[in-house]
């Protein structure tokens, strides 16, 4: 069964109400339009999983169960809407830990049905790079570079709602490799933004290797360049020496900055982008930013960055990537199903606009 439109909302603005629980955060905002945010609310779990060194799944999910009725409500209550202005209901199915994208589309599901309005199924990627839509109008075609703890992708958008994948990393997401790197060194998770601080108190860092993989390659590789990480604090330790983390902070940000920088400049020319977008949690790392708005001006190439709370996971993007699928009348069935592998490709809107 699919819930369609009954009427009640012709004429009016597109209010959505988006759940996000892909992950370690549970979100829920109100957005009109899919441009002016309402509300975006925010829970996170990351002093629940510091303890342990990462996300432990299980208690992951336990804790969106706890947390997802309070943060709906405190949505509604910031956004200053009524259950009976709501257009859509829009959730998060994939990709994610499996347990707690199910208790996001579980609420979405009872929400949608209870107030007989439609379920819009949203892809995480889809909402980090629509995050962008947000801060200012999009144009066509743009490449969109994501960067997060379990993603790396090159995306190219030809049209709204449009993804074809043409880069992926072949091995660790980028975040993923912060946060290994930092674990290596004794930093506290979440490594990344440690990492990050520590690079930009370095004079020089640790020379490290830069893996561009086939010269026209848009993939990525982040295995070795950990590896060679470790050789050099496992090296230093046999030999008795001290490197400071700072150094190896600056060579692995350095070395990774690089590589996406550069191959994002490269597919933003190659594809006639009129954009460049950065996308996902490492989007708020400092270093990526300042390099690719510097590789950005020497290119001409207009970059849009989100804002750092519009970067990690949270439902107001979410809803902004629903709104595709809402202006098109384009809704989930009530038997959405969580999906941990979800395609970016698959879950694209039709190129025609119906």
């Amino acid at each position: 069964m699919t819930m369609r439109p009954d009427g009640r909302n012709k004429g009016k603005p597109g209010i959505v109400l988006a759940i996000e629980t892909s992950c370690d955060e549970t979100s829920a905002a109100v957005v009109e339009n899919g441009t002016v945010i309402r509300s975006n609310v925010v829970s996170s779990q990351i002093d629940t999983h510091k303890r342990f060194g990462g996300v432990v799944p299980e208690i992951a999910s336990r804790k969106h169960v706890e947390s997802i009725t309070l943060i709906v409500e405190e949505a509604m209550r910031q956004a200053g809407v009524r259950p009976a202005d709501l257009s859509a209901v829009a959730v998060t199915h994939g990709p994610g830990l499996v347990g707690s994208l199910l208790v996001g589309v579980s609420a979405a599901k009872a929400l949608a049905c209870a107030l007989q309005i439609p379920l819009i199924g949203v892809h995480h990627i889809a909402g980090h790079i629509y995050a962008n839509r947000l801060v200012c109008e999009l144009e066509y075609p743009l490449i969109a570079l994501v960067v997060s703890g379990g993603h790396t992708e090159l995306v190219h958008v030809p049209a709204p709602g449009v993804f074809r994948v043409i880069g992926q990393t072949r091995d660790d997401a980028a975040g993923e490799a912060y946060d290994k790197v930092a674990r290596a060194m004794g930093l506290p998770y979440p490594g990344g933004p440690h990492v990050d601080r520590l690079a930009h108190e370095a004079d020089e860092g640790v020379p490290l290797p830069r893996v561009w993989l086939e010269p026209d390659s848009y993939d990525f590789s982040f295995s070795g360049l950990k590896s060679a990480v470790l050789a050099v604090l496992n090296q230093a330790k046999m030999r008795g020496d001290v490197i400071h983390p700072v150094r190896v902070s600056r060579g692995f940000q350095d070395a990774v900055v690089e590589v996406l920088v550069e191959k994002s400049i490269r597919a933003a020319k190659e594809f006639g982008a009129k954009q460049l977008l950065l996308a996902g949690g490492v989007a708020a790392n400092r270093g990526l930013r300042e390099a690719l708005a510097a590789r950005c001006k020497e290119e001409c190439v207009p970059l849009v960055v989100p804002p750092l709370s519009l970067c990690t996971d949270n439902a107001a993007m979410i809803a902004a990537a629903a709104f595709l699928k809402w202006e098109r009348d384009d809704y989930s069935p009530l038997d959405l199903k969580a999906e941990p592998l979800l395609s970016l490709e698959a879950w694209s809107v039709a190129e025609n606009g119906a």
